[in-house]
C-alpha cells in the first residue's frame, strides 16, 4: 500500500513540475527552435488539465492567467486526499 501511495506522490509531483514549467515557458516569447518545440509538447500535456480551469477561472484584466495556480491546488489537494483515504 505504502508503494502505491508513494508512486501517487511521485507522479503528481512530476506533473506538478510540468505545470510549472510550462507556465514558465510561457513567459518566453519564441517562434521556433527547440524550445518552442518543448513548449509545444508540454502544452499538449499540461492543457488539457489546465483547460478545465479556464473555462471557469477568467484572466485578471485580459490578460494574466490565474487559472494554473488554481488547478495546481486542487491537484494537490485531490492527490492528499485520496492517499489519505488509500
Amino acid at each position: 500500500m505504502f508503494m502505491i501511495k508513494s508512486l501517487i506522490v511521485s507522479l503528481t509531483n512530476a506533473y506538478t513540475t510540468v505545470i510549472f514549467i510550462y507556465v514558465l515557458m510561457s513567459w518566453i516569447p519564441t517562434q521556433t527552435g527547440i524550445v518552442a518545440d518543448v513548449y509545444r509538447v508540454l502544452g499538449k500535456i499540461c492543457d488539457p488539465y489546465l483547460d478545465l480551469f479556464r473555462k471557469i477561472i477568467p484572466p485578471i484584466g485580459g490578460m494574466i492567467d490565474i487559472s494554473p495556480i488554481f488547478a495546481l491546488l486542487v491537484l494537490q489537494f485531490v492527490v492528499r486526499l485520496i492517499v489519505n483515504i488509500l
